[in-house]
């Protein structure tokens, strides 16, 4: 953990090539391209990282003609991503592949001016520039080339974005809703804060996939009436967002809606 910390920091610069773009080939093609990281490229990432964090001297030798800095690094990578990872895996490509096709859903009714203005609050589509809530002031002309959005279960509250300009344009955003497991107890702060069946409503609209009233209604055990009233007091309050699909309206977590349940330790695990 210590390495990866080192390299990589809770905030701030996180460098290129740790990030590679690998289209298939999973964790393993993943980290083949990390061991080929030309020793170029590793120079400039780290003397990127260096004007904000101090490095030691195995961070500065990485890409040492000889040396096996890159190798060890890779399997630091493997064993961390076997050991954090891999148990909650089934979760994290389930939260992803329902961003997907949520995203993908919006392209195909509305167009792409529809998917950009669905990325509000973290981006504003403000033609023909994407404004986008970033920690640091940069711009990025696409120059004919597309953008790559990629949502992410690990990216929270803010999106995020390669910072060497000449490779591939990508965005990086949060997954609109994550996996939670839920463990009622009396008396928590969400409960005192919404009322207990109102809590019990957004935590069940932030699990997973988005739900229609019904859904909602039988999980929480209430009546139908009584779920359309909670979901539209928490859309009101900018806690939920809710989407016409067929005869069926579905309610999903907006962030601020995620960000109150984070708050929440007791519902998470």
């Amino acid at each position: 953990m210590s390495t990866l910390q080192t390299l990589v920091p809770p905030v701030g610069y996180i460098p290129d090539f740790l990030t590679p773009a690998v289209p298939e080939g999973g964790l393993s093609g993943a980290l083949e391209e990390v061991r080929a990281t030309p020793p170029d490229r590793l120079r400039r990432d780290l003397a990127r990282l260096r004007t904000t964090t101090p490095l030691p001297s195995w961070a500065t030798g990485l890409g040492r003609p000889g040396g096996r800095g890159l190798r060890s690094l890779t399997k630091v990578l493997e064993v961390s991503s076997r050991a954090l990872l891999e148990p909650r895996w089934d979760h994290i490509r389930q939260a992803v592949s329902e961003e997907v096709d949520t995203r993908s859903r919006v392209l195909l009714d509305g167009g792409v001016l529809a998917l950009l203005e669905s990325l509000h609050p973290f981006a504003q589509w403000r033609p023909p520039v994407l404004e986008v809530d970033y920690p640091a002031h940069r711009d990025l002309h696409l120059e004919g080339r597309g953008l790559l959005l990629i949502p992410s279960y690990f990216c929270w509250r803010r999106p995020t974005a390669l910072a060497d300009p000449a490779l591939g344009p990508v965005l990086v955003f949060p997954v609109t809703a994550r996996p939670l497991d839920v463990s009622p107890e009396k008396g928590n702060r969400l409960d005192r804060l919404l009322g207990r069946t109102r809590a019990s409503v957004l935590v069940e609209v932030a699990r997973g996939r988005p739900r229609s009233t019904s859904e909602v209604a039988t999980s929480v055990g209430i009546a139908p009436a009584s779920a359309s009233y909670q979901l539209t007091v928490l859309r009101d309050g900018g806690l939920v967002t809710s989407r016409r699909e067929g005869q069926h309206v579905r309610h999903a977590a907006t962030q601020l809606g995620h960000r109150l349940l984070e708050g929440d330790r007791a519902r998470l695990h």
